[in-house]
């Protein structure tokens, strides 16, 4: 199985919001940016693998900055990290101005999914191999939260966290 880059799984989705997206306040309900971020980032796993995959969890989702109605907001995802059949997938999410066109970055995410056969039974993805300063960086954390996830659910010993124990050395 070949190694990929971070660039392959590259999936960018823009969209509008529209009025009966948004809350009281006129801005986008916060479960509709989730769905819309659960598509990119499903469309993004399947093309590292070319596999069927599903949403294992929502590892991280930070909702930094209100997205008004009207905003054009576009999704961009790429794998960060895979593991034997799990992959991390990083998502920014930027609001573009509607007169100037300038972008800013609103919110991000992180969720893991996991590629399965016609059964359901997981099967093995490609390595990635991080090629920019910030694909490095999200490769290197994105063993520090797994690790941290397999702590808290009591499915690994904090003694055998190497990565976490690194912080705190």
């Amino acid at each position: 199985m070949r190694t990929k880059f971070p660039e392959q799984s590259l999936t960018i989705a823009t969209d509008l919001v529209l009025p009966g997206e948004t809350n009281p306040l006129n801005n986008m309900f916060g479960g509709e940016l989730l769905a819309r971020m659960d598509k990119t980032a499903g469309i993004c796993a399947r093309r590292h693998c070319r596999r069927i995959v599903v949403t294992a969890s929502v590892n991280h989702v930070a909702f930094n900055k209100a997205i008004p109605v009207g905003s054009v907001v576009t999704i961009e995802a790429k794998v960060s990290r895979a593991f034997s059949s799990a992959m991390e997938i990083y998502m920014d999410v930027w609001i573009e101005d509607r007169e100037s066109g300038h972008r800013t970055k609103a919110n991000e995410g992180i969720y893991t999914f996991v590629a399965v056969d016609e059964t359901g039974t997981p099967v093995r993805v490609p390595k990635i191999a991080p090629q920019t300063d910030l694909e490095k960086q999200r490769f290197d954390s994105a063993l520090r939260r797994k690790q941290l996830s397999l702590i808290l659910a009591g499915k690994m010993d904090p003694k055998d966290a190497d990565e976490l124990k690194k912080l705190f050395a």
